[in-house]
């Protein structure tokens, strides 16, 4: 993992809005904030937001190929391969054969990897409440604009005829 340097002071929504930032950029700077307190938070159980994502992913299916994954977090295969590789030296992580197609593999949790992941869990947890309380009667309805914000710009990353393509 990498050594983690110390917080900047965050832009304040103030400064945000006098800026007149677009939507995409927020939306950028959300995920950049996100990953830095997700960051911070998760690095005593020495995974990153990214790592924590990826078991979570792991834990929830119980095993998924190289090709679901790369569609859940976004990336192109050579990134799953890296993390595949970098999880398996800590021996967070193991490989095993797709019994629904042999030329593939599952890439599956160890007990190693689950304690981890359940360390993890549980420093998140608070900052995911934090979150939720903070919302409060807001978070449903932050939660569908977050997913329709997903599905229109998934629609233009799969599209071979969208802006500027």
């Amino acid at each position: 993992m990498r050594v983690r340097s110390s917080s900047v002071k965050p832009v304040s929504t103030e400064e945000v809005e006098a800026e007149g930032v677009d939507v995409l950029f927020l939306v950028w700077l959300l995920a950049r904030s996100t990953t830095d307190l997700l960051d911070g938070r998760l690095e005593p159980a020495g995974l990153t937001s990214d790592e924590f994502a990826v078991y979570s992913i792991l834990t929830a299916t119980g095993g998924i190929t190289p090709t679901e994954l790369a569609r859940w977090i976004a990336a192109p295969p050579t990134t799953v391969s890296s993390y595949v590789k970098r999880l398996e030296r800590r021996g967070h992580v193991t490989r095993r054969d797709n019994p629904d197609d042999r030329r593939s593999y599952l890439i599956t949790l160890t007990s190693a990897g689950q304690r981890a992941h359940t360390d993890a869990r549980q420093r998140f947890r608070p900052v995911r409440e934090h979150v939720e309380t903070a919302l409060a009667e807001r978070q449903p309805q932050t939660h569908q604009t977050l997913l329709d914000l997903r599905e229109i710009i998934d629609h233009l990353r799969a599209s071979d005829s969208g802006p500027d393509r």
